[in-house]
């Protein structure tokens, strides 16, 4: 079979570096790529929101599959635009990527399917909003409704902080994104990530993982796209899970199904983990970056069928095994970000970490040119370490950044910290 993946990012890395494991592949393409991937399929130049290209080269070479990384080619209706060409692909169409596409559509299904999350309100205009923090407890909440790349989150502590962030994100901070807000109450408790795949009515729930945010150690500093990972998860347990499940994934696949925009793909839960059980902070309508790396590390099972399984309505036939052993993630990122940041600084031996036992390096925004690694976006490296534990685990992945030459870059020293309070690591 001919597979084609849409992105550049370390997702996508991940997600081409498991599928090339597959004996049903016999040509695997990444549309655009990056300096990482090359190795693991052909890059091909078209942009992911380039959808008339996209589905041209599908044409062209008879793509069998189509596997779409991020938000928003799938928010632009990409899916929609290969079904009407008949090229079967994984992921949901635009009206069922408006859970992430709208923070708004995804928290006004949550409250008309009873389904726990924040409380919230509204807003299109900066008068409006204000008055409403004027009444409601601190911190709180306050997104842009549209895709902000994992950025258009804001914790305001006080008031003037709230009102300032309001008027930024009216005034353009996050562009058409921002055109409507969300502020919701602030919940108290433990993140996590939570994934399922679904073709529409069964569902599959795969491994828990939890990200890192903010940027800076400690959870500190501004949200980011996410500074690391790991897998499993220990806050979500099997109860947890089974609450998870029961409370918000199968009501949000009924409910979908029930308004005529029945969800095919992976779903990803953001999840708080409160004193009253799961809530839940925002879907993603994609694999998580930087989870699906680890989820990646520890997948044993051949990842392609359970992908095509959504899209041919026939996931109940599909069960998954995964490695016991835990997966951290760590990414490296460029000095500067979330704000700006030096392009093109070189980055040298990455091959020395490669080498290391239970060492992945996973690139995003990478590109080669003349025989040399450039960093070119903002998350640029994950380096994914394995072991029995999280500490083992978070050993390896810093091991791996000890070996890597790159001035121009910089790293959380405490990814797997809740993890290693907890005592899990042994």
């Amino acid at each position: 079979m001919k597979i084609l993946v849409i992105g550049s990012g370390g997702r996508e890395h991940a997600l081409c570096w498991a599928l090339k494991k597959s004996p049903l592949i016999s040509k695997l393409y990444c549309a655009p790529g990056n300096g990482g991937i090359e190795d693991a399929a052909d890059c091909v130049p078209i942009k992911a929101e380039d959808i008339p290209a996209i589905v041209d080269f599908c044409r062209q070479e008879a793509i069998d599959f189509v596997v779409v990384g991020p938000e928003g080619p799938l928010v632009m209706g990409l899916v929609d635009a290969l079904d009407d060409a008949g090229i079967k692909s994984f992921g949901p169409r635009a009206a069922a990527a408006q859970l992430e596409g709208s923070k708004g559509f995804m928290k006004d299904l949550c409250r008309t399917y009873n389904i726990p999350t924040a409380a919230y309100q509204r807003f299109d205009n900066a008068e409006a909003a204000k008055e409403y923090v004027e009444s409601q407890n601190l911190p709180i909440v306050i997104k842009a409704d549209g895709l902000a790349a994992g950025k258009g989150v804001i914790i305001a502590t006080t008031q003037a902080e709230a009102k300032e962030t309001i008027d930024e994100i009216f005034g353009g901070l996050f562009g058409v994104a921002g055109a409507e807000i969300v502020i919701e109450e602030f919940m108290e408790g433990e993140e996590a990530s939570f994934f399922a795949l679904t073709d529409g009515e069964n569902i599959l729930p795969l491994a828990t993982a939890q990200d890192h945010k903010a940027v800076g150690d400690g959870d500190t500093g501004l949200n980011t796209g996410g500074m690391g990972a790991y897998s499993p998860a220990p806050v979500m347990t099997d109860d947890m899970i089974a609450l998870t499940m029961n409370r918000i994934i199968e009501p949000t696949v009924a409910a979908m199904k029930e308004q005529g925009t029945p969800y095919t793909g992976v779903l990803y839960a953001g999840l708080m983990i409160t004193k009253d059980g799961p809530k839940l902070i925002e879907y993603n309508v994609r694999f998580g970056d930087p989870e699906c790396q680890v989820l990646c590390a520890r997948m044993k099972s051949d990842l392609l069928p359970a992908l095509m399984a959504t899209s041919d309505k026939s996931l109940a036939s599909i069960s998954l095994e995964w490695e016991t052993d835990t997966a951290l993630l760590v990414v490296m990122a460029a000095k500067g970000y979330p704000g700006a940041y030096e392009k093109n600084t070189e980055i040298k031996d990455l091959d020395k970490a490669a080498a290391i036992d239970d060492v992945l390096v996973f690139h995003a925004g990478t590109k080669r040119q003349d025989g040399k690694m450039l960093a070119v976006g903002g998350r640029v490296l994950g380096i994914t370490g394995m072991g029995k534990t999280v500490k083992q685990a978070q050993k390896k992945a810093y091991s791996g950044i000890s070996a890597i030459s790159w001035p121009g870059g910089f790293c959380r020293s405490d990814i797997g910290w809740r993890a290693v309070d907890r005592n899990v690591a042994g």
